[in-house]
């Protein structure tokens, strides 16, 4: 019974041997659940988004077996259905009905189904990947015109050359999954490998541009740490200056005062990472770095090198805004933790 948290992934540097290998979708992750002519599509933060896809849920009543729970990916293909298109694919979060049946025609969706969670009266996360993968099989046509079943390898070159091939389709990357994990809701037991580092964080504040105080200078990151406390972790600021404007009236809902804010002068003092460290430039004595505090509920997708320490080494790339994701998930876990090596050694050939 919904809801159910998905199994999540890990970021590798390399494609891991001895796996399942399956392309890894850039869509909404859904947990479909069907009960006969009852279906509800749960997010990635498990709340209902049945309502925004009345065509994914036609083609579930259509093509997936008649009581079912299933694992997959919304997507909205492009207008020559070439390749993926995320941009679209957030238009169709709209809380006008009438915008939703639109967009369901102009901007159809299509759901990509990667496992099988229970089928009938049988429980099936306590079995094995590799017995779920072919229970799906089984039990899923998968061709469409609604619903696919994704492609699955256990041969690496292949998955290599899927890494490589599939980038002009849209798809960011390669999953692999150990053919004898169970499932593990809201666990990071898989492994991805994408083209391009990415991390999914809180917008927590901004400061304002240098040369216009209706504009936005850069947006401020945070991430949740162990202790479930907003650490800052960098910010990102390439934005044309009408974007710029634009972004100021957007986020002004979202100002809070500095007491209401997991920011605050007394968090700072007791070892959280926050943006007041750098209020005063030590680099220059006379540059304001202030911030204006929102409250942490927008989560943005940015691009980044590399860490250093707990922060972002450099300022990242804006990629796009995620409203299907729970601030609340935005964690040091989502990101590649490279293994530790003496610099020594390094440095000593």
């Amino acid at each position: 019974m919904p809801p159910v948290a998905p199994m999540l992934a890990t970021s590798v540097a390399e494609i891991p041997p001895d796996h399942v290998y399956e392309p890894k979708w850039d869509g909404f992750r859904a947990i479909v659940f069907r009960d006969d002519d009852e279906v509800e599509i749960g997010s990635r933060n498990t709340k209902p988004i049945t309502r925004y896809f009345p065509e994914v849920v036609e083609a579930v009543l259509r093509e997936l077996p008649e009581r079912c729970v299933v694992d997959g990916e919304v997507v909205v293909t492009n207008a020559d259905a070439t390749g993926l298109d995320f941009e679209a694919l957030l238009q169709r979060i709209h809380p006008a009905a009438s915008r939703v049946r639109l967009l369901a025609e102009q901007t159809p969706a299509v759901l990509v189904v990667f496992d099988l969670l229970a089928l009938g009266d049988e429980d099936l996360t306590g079995r094995p990947f590799g017995e779920r993968r072919a229970a799906l099989e089984a039990a899923l046509g998968g061709r469409g015109p609604g619903v696919y079943l994704t492609r699955a390898t256990t041969d690496l070159d292949e998955a290599r050359r899927w890494f490589d091939q599939f980038e002009g389709a849209g798809l960011d990357g390669v999953v692999a999954k150990d053919p004898a994990q169970t499932y593990q809701p809201d666990k990071r037991v898989m492994r991805k490998v994408k083209h391009v580092r990415t991390a999914d964080c809180v917008v927590a504040g901004y400061r304002v541009h240098k040369s216009a105080d209706d504009a936005v200078g850069s947006l401020l990151l945070g991430l949740y740490d162990d202790d479930g406390r907003l650490a800052s972790v960098g910010v990102t600021s390439s934005f044309p200056m009408a974007r710029r404007r634009e972004l100021f009236a957007e986020l002004q809902p979202l100002v809070t005062t500095d007491g209401e804010h997991p920011w605050t002068r007394e968090a700072q003092a007791s070892g959280t990472r926050t943006p007041r460290e750098a209020e005063t430039s030590r680099w220059n004595s006379g540059k304001d770095l202030s911030f204006v505090p929102l409250r942490p509920e927008r989560v943005v997708e940015v691009r980044y090198d590399h860490m250093e320490g707990a922060r972002f080494r450099h300022t990242t790339q804006f990629e796009r805004w995620r409203p299907d994701r729970d601030p609340r998930s935005c964690t040091y876990e989502q990101l590649e933790r490279p293994v530790r090596f003496d610099l020594g050694e390094v440095l000593g050939g």
